[in-house]
């Protein structure tokens, strides 16, 4: 008979995922849901929710039934770019624009690795924000500025 291993980091991760979406269901729950084609503000919220719960049960689940690996080192080089990256955007997307905000997240996040070079991360990082431009600005419409008032626009 086989014995049950489980990885308590996977459980734990699980138990959080759990939690938050637990969060943004009780989050919802006041809000008006809407159906699929109309929208109201609790819908996205508690699909979001649903979506965390199930993947927190599968991740419990799959926690006791796979032979795990014991943790290697933690990427802090990884953690220093790639988390202030978002912030970084939110703060700048007003004052430098859409464009020049993306542009320099983007550039940020790329260093994560160290295999990383800079032309290489130029190109990709320009890809994207060329890729998003066309996307959100003109397929969308959505109403932002891509230069900001930072750079005198």
């Amino acid at each position: 008979m086989k014995s049950l291993s489980f990885s308590s980091r996977d459980l734990i991760c699980g138990v959080l995922f759990i939690v938050v979406g637990l969060f943004f269901a009780i989050q919802a729950y006041g809000l008006d849901l809407g159906t699929a084609f109309r929208m109201g503000p609790g819908y996205f919220p508690l699909v979001l929710a649903g979506m965390l719960v199930l993947l927190g049960i599968i991740v419990i689940i799959q926690a006791t039934q796979v032979e795990h690996e014991p943790m290697g080192p933690i990427a802090w080089r990884g953690m220093l770019f790639i988390l202030p990256a978002p912030i970084f955007f939110g703060l700048t997307v007003r004052g430098l624009g859409f464009i020049p905000s993306l542009f320099l997240t983007g550039l940020l996040a790329a260093f994560a690795s160290t295999k990383m070079r800079p032309g290489t991360a130029l190109l990709l990082v320009g890809g994207l924000t060329l890729f998003s431009v066309i996307v959100f600005s003109y397929a969308l419409g959505l109403p932002f500025r891509r230069f900001g008032p930072w750079l005198g626009q």
